[in-house]
């Protein structure tokens, strides 16, 4: 294998390189062993064989089969079902990867199939390939296989060193002699052994490669629990936020676990940290811990509220980036199989390696009082002079109106007219944008009923038709929605959808369709995307848009493109992007387990921003490479193996200590204008109202948000329509609006201060 050696030295040593090593011609068959001669079937007449780095993780190589189309062929595929386009294996030691002969002398690469039956193994016929292809080929998996069990450059390799790999039929494994490399006994700390012979085993505690253990490792090994296993075990500073000093403070060096407590069932984990006196915390591992990853401290950081409703910020530290990054695959999986119910070894690899991109984090772990660069700085300081006047606070003149009974409940921004509206049981104020930062109460929409005249408090509303209508959605009858004339005050038309499917979710035709006289309107159910024209007689929903998927997908929210495209997101956490309804999804995009509750969308249909609970989830579509390099996900599928890396926009686990309670985001909205583009994020938690610099997001610095606190908790915030600075906040009895300049970097002072200016208060009992 020495004649390979500077043709290695050219594709292997360059990282930025995907593509390792290609055949491009070859037949696809998967191949029963244990079946007669009938037991062969031909999966792609033709293809072309890839092996592929996986950029998010080090050491990852795959086998990737595409198809090969025949001119004309593509387009006659689009608009199938679901178009198989390529087979996407990740290369490891499990898929007893061999080579061939067929009768007529043609090599053969031949992998065992692991998500399918013991009998099922793969063929790849490279017709034609000459033998010094063939044999470079087969050097690249064997290299691949090395890297990935042990977790180190295949560089400098001996031929000797890759004996280990090449697979030996059954009997003749019995009689092998024991050469190659063994794991150290630390690997019975992982999760249980079923899961090292999968696709993707669970994460290993201690490289294969490592030298004899240190004292070091001896007591960390000690300190595991044989009643609640070890995915992983890492020795760790363990550090608490102190709140008056505004810094991280070391309480200990702890042997850190990712544990697994089979008493409390199948996916209980537990974030586990202990000394040699004992342990100090048990953590369930779970989305309200709000955790963030560091690459460049090599920490993790997150928060916990006690019985008592205290919440704290806790960090470990490792002394590794090997120990990091081990840390972080067992957590991140022990994450998503809490999340999903279901185990993480039967996901598809590819939507492994999505999850774990969203780890992917660069931002350095600093005091909360000292994250402001000079740009920023400088900003501030031309900022203070008008809005330190606008933030000062007044006593309330005279006794406050009562309001009637209830709260807000939810908000909607005008597009025309310079109006919002806020729902409040049976009753919706309007409000007018007075200029200045201000609004004022301007009349109200009282006792909201069916044209039968029964009243009721509207689960959501949207604007339609130039802000003439107003849609609302009735939660005793899930199978209507109803149109309120805004001039009139008054329900005039119920419109009947469908008699079985429901309508959860609404969304206009397009992104400023309701600046326009359009008539149609986009709706879900629960495993369904439809459109809804008022016009048709009977049912409304038009029958040749619609689209159902068998499996309850829990669909949750839908926000449509300047061009009507759609982005569809479920309670799974899955994304789906639509070029149009009636037809399968382009894109669909794998759960990270956590349910969303609101998508947004750019009017470009670029970014895609999605709502948890405790994070915002990014997500840029445009396919960066393959053959449809440039395009959208709403327009073409990602290729299998180059999916976009989500991005998280979270608070950071010191801010929230100060918070007095866990995250709990409102949907999140970019600011919206006709022809202008977007370059602010809006949501909100608690008593908070909080915006993150767009233009900063895009260039990675994730946690460039600002905040400011109120009195009473946030129901909804959204930007005025065409303005990316002036912010309608609704608060649970209040209205009001705010300069995005009001808001503070997130500091010990800004997040525990209160108060508001009187000016821009609507206090009214509408």
């Amino acid at each position: 294998m020495n004649i390979f050696r500077s043709l290695l030295g050219k594709v292997w040593h360059d990282p930025n390189a995907a593509e390792v090593v290609k055949i491009s011609e070859g037949q696809l068959y998967l191949v029963r062993s244990g079946a007669v001669r009938g037991g062969r079937e031909c999966i792609y007449n033709d293809a072309m064989a890839t092996i592929r780095r996986v950029p998010s993780m080090e050491h990852t190589f795959q086998l990737v089969i595409t198809r090969v189309y025949e001119e004309g062929d593509q387009e006659l595929l689009e608009d199938e079902e679901e178009t198989d386009e390529e087979r996407v294996f990740l290369i490891c030691e499990e898929l007893e990867f061999r080579t061939g002969m067929t009768a007529d002398k043609e090599p053969t690469f031949i992998w065992r199939d692991l998500q399918g039956d013991v009998d099922e193994l793969y063929e790849f016929v490279a017709a034609g390939t000459n033998e010094p292809t063939r044999a470079f080929f087969e050097t690249c998996m064997y290299r691949a296989m090395y890297e990935r069990k042990y977790r180190a450059s295949a560089d400098n390799l001996a031929d000797s060193d890759l004996q280990e790999f090449i697979w030996q039929p059954p009997a003749a494994k019995k009689t092998k002699g024991k050469t190659t490399r063994k794991a150290s006994g630390s690997q019975q700390e992982t999760a249980p052994a079923a899961a090292a012979v999968t696709a993707e085993p669970a994460v290993a505690t201690t490289s294969a490669a490592s030298p004899p253990a240190s004292p070091k490792q001896e007591k960390k090994k000690a300190a595991s629990d044989p009643d609640m296993p070890a995915l992983a075990t890492e020795l760790a500073e363990l550090h608490l936020w102190e709140k008056v000093q505004g810094q991280f403070i070391k309480q200990a060096d702890v042997t850190a676990r990712v544990a697994k407590n089979p008493a409390g069932g199948q996916y209980d984990y537990w974030l586990v940290a202990s000394t040699d006196e004992g342990q100090v915390l048990a953590h369930r591992i779970s989305s309200e811990m709000n955790q963030r990853w560091s690459s460049r401290v090599l920490s993790l950081t997150w928060n916990n509220i006690s019985d008592n409703g205290v919440g704290n910020s806790w960090c470990l530290r490792f002394d590794t980036q090997e120990a990091f990054d081990e840390f972080q695959r067992a957590f991140t999986r022990a994450l998503w199989e809490t999340m999903n119910q279901y185990p993480w070894e039967k996901a598809k690899f590819e939507e492994q390696s999505y999850v774990m991109s969203s780890n992917v984090e660069d931002v350095e772990m600093k005091d909360a009082e000292d994250e402001s660069d000079e740009e920023d700085a400088v900003e501030d300081e031309l900022d203070k002079s008008e809005d330190e006047e606008e933030e000062e606070e007044y006593d309330e003149e005279g006794e406050t109106p009562a309001l009637p009974k209830g709260r807000n409940k939810q908000l909607t921004v005008g597009y025309k007219g310079d109006r919002s509206y806020v729902v409040r049981d049976d009753k919706i104020g309007v409000f007018s944008h007075t200029g200045q930062n201000q609004v004022k109460y301007y009349a109200s929409i009282s006792n909201v009923a069916t044209p039968k005249g029964k009243v009721f408090s509207p689960k959501h509303v949207m604007l339609h038709d130039q802000d003439t209508k107003m849609v609302l959605m009735n939660p005793s009858e899930p199978h209507s929605l109803y149109n309120l004339d805004i001039e009139r005050g008054k329900v005039v038309e119920e419109w009947k959808v469908h008699e079985d499917i429901t309508v959860d979710a609404i969304a206009p035709d397009n992104k400023f369709a309701q600046m326009t006289p359009e008539q149609t309107l986009v709706g879900i159910s629960h495993n369904a995307l439809f459109r809804v024209d008022p016009r048709v007689s009977g049912n409304k929903m038009v029958d040749s848009q619609y689209k159902q998927y068998v499996a309850r997908n829990k669909f949750s929210s839908v926000a449509t493109t300047e061009q009507g495209k759609l982005a569809v997101a479920s309670e799974k956490g899955d994304i789906r992007l639509f070029d149009s309804i009636g037809k399968n999804a382009k894109t669909a995009l794998p759960p990270l387990g956590d349910p969303i509750i609101g998508v947004d969308v750019t009017a470009n249909g670029r970014w895609i921003v999605a709502t948890t609970k405790t994070y915002l989830l990014l997500i840029d579509t445009l396919i960066g490479e393959g053959r449809y390099t440039g395009s959208l996900g709403f327009d073409r599928s990602f290729p299998a193996n180059a999916k976009p890396i989500p991005r998280r926009l979270q608070l950071r686990a010191e801010h929230v200590a100060y918070m007095d309670g866990a995250v709990s985001f409102t949907p999140a909205r970019f600011n919206m204008g006709e022809g202008k583009e977007e370059n602010a994020i809006v949501t909100s938690t608690g008593q908070y109202v909080v915006a993150w610099d767009f233009a900063k997001v895009k260039k990675g610095q994730l946690d460039k948000y600002e905040i400011k606190k109120y009195d009473q908790f946030v129901v909804q915030d959204n930007f005025k329509f065409g303005d990316d600075k002036e912010i309608i906040v609704a608060l649970q009895n209040d209205v009001l609006a705010i300069n995005k300049k009001s808001l503070r970097k997130p500091t010990r002072a800004s997040l525990a201060a209160g108060g508001r200016s009187r000016s821009s208060i609507v206090n009214t009992p509408y």
